[in-house]
């Protein structure tokens, strides 16, 4: 772990600014996989460039796949081999990406060979066996290296024979998504059933999004069986939307300090569900612009409670808590057991960083209830989490001596987070 601090100084005034933010993390992720299994080659523009699309894109390369980055450009060009897992065997390092972890392990399950995927400590405290026993039930030899259920993942492949599977999205809908995404190629379709909760539905969507663009159809009947039938990716020019996990930083900014931000490029009929934590923002008092091509939030006077389930959206669950202590009365925070399994255990680091900077708050199982409350300055903790760092960022626009240790670890999928965050300055 890193001493840097980040200190954070409060604005003199009020933003009152348009932004632009990177391309999506999950988007640029899902469509590198399509395009590395399209037959042809396809250009992904507007892409993010961060540790966990780096990682993504790495892992093509090494499995035989070109591709080609131009950081500058935001663009990726990748020349797909029509469904072949072009190389015969690999080891794969993807960090603490849970994409790149996920929807590799289902991919070369299309190869021929062994595979391994590893990832940091983190990853290997990260829950996929439900993934691994649906990719048995369709024929491929998965197994996890230890008996947790957890990465290391080693894969004997030989082709996917597909059919039928049930599959627990209780604790990632990626895993969902890992399978529909490979599902085109498995030789006889997949038709694939949940079983218990889903969480993160609206991330579910976008993988059937992404998909269409590139000619794919997904059936589904109801909200728990999906069907594919074979069928391949259409090689394309691909345009990835700004990133609405990046963008609720921005936006919920502007509801903390009374100002007024604009997002561009990203409208709240965008595939990515983070766009609806506008509507909590709303709730709290903000007054809220939807548009086709953009999302922007004013800030009221104040800020009031409201109690929320994040089951959908859980990656704003640290900025809704970073934004509670500045409310008029309670803020409870509902349903987001799962994102003790994230880069960190989320719950309970947000809680403790809550009650570093003096803040009332009572950790539950599955949320938090945060009381109004006068914030002291800390140095806060980030755990090598990315949404961690970024979301209590945010309190230092509103309290002196807020500082960010490690800042560093935003670089998993926001690399200028905090340059940008200073041009609310502006």
């Amino acid at each position: 772990m890193s001493d840097r601090i980040c200190m954070i100084e409060p604005l003199t005034h009020p933003p009152d600014c348009d932004v632009q933010v990177p391309g999506s993390k999950s988007i640029t992720n899902r469509a590198l996989l399509i395009a590395a299994l399209a037959d042809g080659e396809s250009t992904l523009d507007g892409a993010l460039f961060s540790d966990d699309t780096r990682y993504m894109a790495e892992a093509w390369q090494r499995l035989g796949v070109t591709v080609q980055a131009d950081a500058a450009a935001n663009r990726f060009v990748v020349t797909g081999g029509g469904g072949v897992i072009p190389a015969p065997a690999a080891d794969l390092y993807v960090g603490n990406a849970g994409t790149a972890m996920r929807f590799l392990v289902a991919a070369v399950c299309l190869g021929r060979g062994r595979f391994r995927i590893d990832g940091t400590p983190r990853m290997r405290e990260r829950p996929i066996q439900e993934l691994v026993d649906a990719l048995g039930q369709l024929g491929a030899g998965v197994r996890c290296e230890s008996d947790r259920g957890c990465p290391p993942v080693v894969i004997d492949a030989d082709g996917l024979p597909g059919g039928r599977a049930t599959v627990a999205a209780g604790r990632s809908s990626q895993f969902l998504s890992a399978l529909l995404l490979i599902a085109p190629y498995a030789r006889d379709g997949v038709e694939l059933e949940i079983v218990g909760p889903m969480i993160a539905a609206p991330y579910v969507d976008m993988t059937s999004g992404v998909m269409r663009a590139f000619g794919v159809t997904v059936a589904r009947t109801g909200e728990r069986r999906f069907v594919v039938r074979p069928q391949p990716y259409a090689a394309r020019r691909y345009g990835i939307e700004p990133d609405a996990s990046s963008a609720h930083y921005f936006l919920a900014a502007a509801a903390l300090t009374g100002g007024r931000v604009r997002v561009q490029g990203l409208g709240y009929a965008s595939l990515q569900g983070d766009v609806r934590f506008v509507d909590l923002l709303e709730q709290m008092g903000a007054v809220v612009l939807r548009g086709d091509d953009f999302l922007e939030v004013r800030g009221g006077a104040e800020l009031d409670g409201i109690d929320a389930d994040l089951n959908a959206i859980s990656d704003t669950m640290p900025t809704l808590a970073a934004l509670a202590p500045f409310a008029r009365r309670p803020v409870t925070i509902r349903n987001v057991a799962h994102v003790r399994l994230q880069e960190s255990d989320r719950l309970h680091a947000v809680a403790t960083e809550l009650q570093r900077l003096g803040v009332r708050v009572r950790e539950l199982a599955d949320g938090l209830v945060i009381e109004p409350s006068a914030v002291r300055p800390a140095a806060v903790e980030t755990y090598d989490d990315h949404r961690i760092a970024m979301s209590f960022a945010l309190i230092g626009l509103r309290v002196s001596g807020i500082g960010i240790r490690d800042p560093q670890c935003v670089t998993k999928t926001f690399p200028d987070f905090f340059a940008r965050l200073e041009a609310l300055r502006r």
